[in-house]
């Protein structure tokens, strides 16, 4: 009788107990499935917002195909088709070395253009209780080389004045599921720069991306010129592009509207001649294939 009731006062003193250490364990589990630090990932669903590069990096191992086409001018009129008739198309491959280190190489047909970049992701936004940022921030850096044939014999002599370069830090910041957005102190040189023109240009870049649903976004990309020496008669304009991301699996479809003709940083940034208020407009369209190449372990 007494040993049963022992057993009973034991049985009951762990029931009594058991809710507290039930939470004391399920509060424990819950603190170990949430990671520490939460990064923020697909701040873009591209590694470029339009023209401009994103903040976005291509994971390891994956390869990226990309092809970026440009029509001719809507106000070219029926004649031309509004521009459908004429095109402008560049070819890129892209690899992510690392996580954080994209390398990537591309041929244009304007101006019969090569082109090699490097871009790597500094610091990811994140979440942690040792301490938060609020920014993801890449650093991005291209060489390009034009190989249009000319007869101008200053070009033609020296193939150094063919070359030129551009940098971009980009900060960027994912507010919520449905909103991203970057800006990015650009500098372009040229070896060889317009009369009357410094050879480096500075410009912002402010790019944004509004999530409609999982699949469907809106972009906009804004180039603002700062300083390049001109004068008030400069025959280049900023660059404004418009346009949706559409993922479909492994692709993601690109269509927009910009008044710049170009594809790499030395033609859009420094070189739009395109005007949206006189319709100077260019459809256009990128679509970017990935291929995992190296899985990860």
């Amino acid at each position: 009788m007494r040993l049963f009731l022992a057993s009973g006062g034991v049985a009951v003193c762990i029931l009594l107990s058991w809710p507290s250490t039930a939470q004391d364990l399920l509060t424990t589990l819950r603190s170990e499935d949430v990671p520490d630090p939460v990064y923020a990932t697909s701040t873009f669903k591209s590694t470029r917002v339009i023209n401009s590069h994103s903040v976005e990096t291509l994971s390891e191992g994956n390869l990226d195909f990309r092809i970026s086409h440009r029509f001719g001018k809507l106000n070219s009129g029926a004649y031309n088709l509004f521009g459908l008739d004429e095109a402008t198309i560049r070819i890129g491959l892209a690899y992510g070395l690392t996580d954080r280190i994209t390398v990537g190489l591309g041929r244009s047909s304007f101006e019969k253009t090569f082109d090699g970049y490097l871009k790597a992701k500094i610091i990811r936004q994140r979440k942690s209780k040792d301490g938060s940022f609020p920014f993801t921030i890449t650093w991005f850096s291209n060489m390009a080389i034009n190989t249009l044939r000319t007869n101008d014999e200053i070009t033609a002599m020296k193939r150094d004045y063919r070359y030129s370069f551009a940098h971009q830090l980009i900060i960027g910041r994912k507010f919520n599921h449905a909103l991203s957005l970057q800006i990015a102190p650009t500098m372009v040189h040229r070896n060889l720069a317009d009369a009357g023109a410094n050879n480096d240009l500075f410009a912002l870049e402010g790019g944004g991306r509004v999530k409609l649903s999982n699949r469907v976004s809106i972009n906009v990309d804004y180039i603002y010129r700062l300083l390049d020496g001109r004068n008030d008669n400069d025959a280049y304009a900023n660059s404004l592009s418009l346009g949706v991301d559409i993922e479909t699996g492994g692709h993601v479809f690109q269509l927009h509207i910009t008044n710049s003709q170009g594809m790499i940083e030395e033609m859009f940034v420094d070189r739009t001649t395109g005007t949206w208020k006189n319709g100077d407009l260019f459809y256009g369209f990128n679509i970017s294939r990935q291929f995992v190449l190296k899985r990860k372990r």
